[in-house]
């Protein structure tokens, strides 16, 4: 076994060719319990590339949890080249609760880079950064639908970097889609500490969506062996399809949705793709697709007000 120095990660050392579990220290609950971010070191026998995964950056979407915990079963750091960092819950009030906010009601994914004296939110998310995303190169940050909504399992970034363009063609979800850096989002504070991150997104909150899960596994698992960290252990995938920009569709009026789509449906612009009825059973307006696409998003719960989103549709240029 080559011979490299351990791996520092907060108050511990990550030893060589093992897998290390740690807690990162965030703050005390009011009653006094201790909260801390739980980490997954793998730190390979060989020299390579640091990467991280995350999920759970919002409480209610914990498929990613069930993504890192089958990764973390099928690479062994014996065998890997570089070193693997996972952080499978970064919001652990949220997750704890069932809520996708902190307990002040702050987005934690539009709280990076963040500061080590600022709200809990803030903190947290110095704390990602400052253990965690500033020592990698590449990142895969996971999320699913959430407030009612499912999502087809997608690779979101910025399609005009070539890294990102490799990597999240690499990873083989159906869809890839060029979306803009959000204000405070992980992906964003990532990018502007030099980092490469692919945001997948898939299913809805609260549930292990079968498809969702095993396509971010295999993702991750042809990241890591484009990037030499590992052997080939995903089948190669099938050509995914670029799209320029995703648009939601709202309401127009308060109503009942009826939409028999099923996501991954190709559309064509001008569309109808659902109608809204009101509780009587007449029809209050339709739901026609803004351009030529793919259904990437739907909203699950039926009952909606004027103005929400109901249906995204991914442009394919």
């Amino acid at each position: 076994m080559a011979t490299r120095p351990p791996f520092p990660i907060g108050e511990i050392e990550a030893p060589v060719g093992r897998r290390t579990q740690t807690e990162l220290p965030i703050a005390r609950l009011m009653s006094g319990t201790p909260v801390a971010l739980p980490v997954v070191v793998l730190h390979g026998a060989s020299d390579g590339p640091t990467v991280w995964i995350n999920a759970a950056t919002h409480g209610d979407e914990i498929i990613g949890v069930e993504v890192i915990r089958r990764v973390l079963a099928l690479v062994h750091a014996g065998s890997l080249a570089g070193t693997l960092i996972t952080v499978p819950i970064v919001n652990v009030h949220g997750f704890n609760t069932g809520d996708r906010y902190l307990p002040d009601r702050r987005d934690l994914n539009r709280s990076f880079p963040g500061s080590a004296r600022g709200s809990l939110a803030s903190r947290i998310a110095h704390l990602m950064m400052k253990e965690v995303v500033s020592r990698c190169e590449v990142g895969v940050d996971l999320h699913s639908g959430s407030d009612h909504r499912a999502n087809l399992a997608q690779i979101r970034g910025d399609l005009s970097d070539a890294r990102t363009l490799e990597l999240a063609t690499c990873f083989g979800a159906p869809i890839i889609i060029d979306s803009r850096v959000r204000d405070g989002s992980l992906r964003g504070a990532a990018t502007e500490a030099g980092a490469t991150c692919l945001v997948f997104e898939g299913g809805e909150a609260y549930r292990f969506d079968e498809g969702s899960v095993q396509t971010a596994v295999d993702g991750i698992l042809r990241v890591l062996h484009r990037l030499g960290m590992t052997e080939e252990l995903a089948p190669r995938a099938s050509p995914a399809r670029l799209a320029t920009s995703a648009r939601w569709i709202r309401a127009s009026k308060s109503g009942i949705v009826d939409c028999r789509l099923s996501l991954g449906a190709e559309v064509a612009k001008g569309e109808q793709m659902g109608v809204l009825r009101d509780p009587f059973g007449k029809q209050l307006g339709r739901l026609r697709a803004p351009t030529d696409g793919i259904l990437v998003g739907k909203l699950l719960h039926p009952l909606v007000n004027r103005g929400d989103a109901v249906l995204n549709v991914a442009a394919i240029g």
